[in-house]
């Protein structure tokens, strides 16, 4: 199993607070063969100088950086054009995973022949304290996934071994959503393991605001991306909300 390189794609932009929080939890995987394949999008904190910091020090890591201020999409996607490994996972510089999260996760798609998998994940605040759980259904289909993205882009692992290099389309909002859509189009279903093997870190911006962005992020992408008519994208876009609401909340990966 592990002579399967991992190849993890993590945008960064002013995450000076919380991206060594996740290099170091990539750093501590119990799954060795890894590559962290880092694009940054023209930080003006700290960000590039605890880069070079931790790329010196580690030589899986390995560091990009966009001419201009470009977005998490064409971040992701230049990560992904420079990936090596069989395995494409993703990590945003805000966000952790388990020790154990590789290894599980891998195991779980070879085991089971599967080509794309996502997992539980731990909601985490600014401090690092649990505040809620997320637990996704055991699969999804691209019907299923178009009324509410139930897959975490940081539990995320798709098999390039099977469908090729995915890249995502290159728009500023769900482009991880459009993502799975694609590799759905290929396949009938994604997997999920049922454990919580990631962290994903709210947002200082206030919970109302950000749910009004999200939502209105989520019609644009049925209206705009995927060209949906109007009564088509009021069903899809109904069930969105009514899902997002049994969370108790909208996150960026929903």
């Amino acid at each position: 199993m592990m002579s399967n390189l991992v190849s993890i794609i993590m945008p960064s932009w002013n995450s000076e607070l919380t991206i060594a929080d996740s290099i170091n939890s990539i750093i501590r995987q119990t799954y060795t063969n890894w590559e962290l394949i880092i694009t940054d999008d023209c930080s003006s904190d700290g960000t590039i100088r605890l880069l070079k910091e931790f790329a010196n020090k580690e030589p899986r890591i390995k560091l990009f950086f966009n001419d201009k201020n470009s977005g998490a999409g064409i971040s992701r996607n230049n990560c992904i054009k420079n990936a090596k490994g069989r395995f494409i996972a993703f990590l945003d510089s805000d966000d952790m995973w388990h020790p154990e999260k590789l290894s599980r996760q891998v195991a779980f798609m070879l085991n089971n022949n599967y080509a794309l998998t996502y997992t539980a994940y731990k909601k985490i605040n600014q401090k690092g304290n649990v505040i809620g759980h997320i637990n996704p259904p055991a699969r999804v289909n691209y019907s299923e996934l178009l009324k509410s993205n139930v897959i975490g882009c940081l539990t995320a692992i798709y098999d390039a071994q099977k469908l090729g290099k995915v890249y995502m389309p290159e728009i500023r909002k769900r482009q991880d959503m459009a993502l799975w859509l694609k590799i759905l189009e290929k396949i009938d279903y994604a997997w999920c393991l049922p454990e919580e093997l990631a962290f994903y870190r709210e947002g200082h911006e206030s919970l109302s605001s950000n749910k009004i962005k999200i939502l209105s992020s989520q019609w644009s992408f049925y209206r705009t991306y995927l060209k949906f008519n109007s009564i088509k994208s009021a069903w899809y876009f109904s069930f969105y909300v009514v899902r997002a609401v049994k969370k108790h909340g909208v996150n960026k990966s929903s």
